[in-house]
């Protein structure tokens, strides 16, 4: 991977084995039109179910994409979460929202929010520079 040197590198919790699978299957971004492109291929998405003037609070995740860069992001949502106070800050809020399944579902909705990050810095060839966030800020709320 020290050979293949990509911008997901510096992103805090991303290591190696995580930065490989996730290129390795989405193999060339550019053929992504945008990152609800990417999500559907990974299979990061929730159908709609709707019937008239109904609609349905709570549908399954649609697994029909790839299922090993879900697994991949998934994973990597978990281990990005320990390292960043953004996406631990989402994932608390998300877990907190959920009725049943709380971590699953926060994991899930948490790697969703890590695709667009991943589309992003694989798109425009950046370096992750995170928000500005003070030690202080992240101890109160990893604690």
């Amino acid at each position: 991977m020290q050979a293949f040197r990509t911008t997901l590198d510096s992103v805090p919790g991303l290591g190696h084995v995580y930065c490989a699978g996730i290129i390795a299957e989405i193999g060339d971004i550019k053929r992504f039109d945008s990152h609800s492109a990417l999500a559907q291929f990974a299979g990061l998405t929730w159908p709609r179910y709707q019937s008239g003037k109904f609609e349905a609070e709570e549908s399954s995740l649609a697994k029909t994409g790839n299922e090993y860069l879900r697994y991949y992001l998934v994973e990597a949502a978990d281990s990005v979460r320990r390292y960043n106070a953004i996406y631990l800050k989402f994932y608390q809020k998300k877990y907190a929202e959920a009725t049943k399944h709380h971590h699953k579902r926060a994991l899930v909705l948490t790697a969703r929010k890590l695709v667009r990050l991943v589309y992003a810095l694989l798109s425009k060839q950046e370096l992750y520079q995170p928000e500005k966030c003070s030690l202080t800020e992240f101890s109160k709320i990893h604690a």
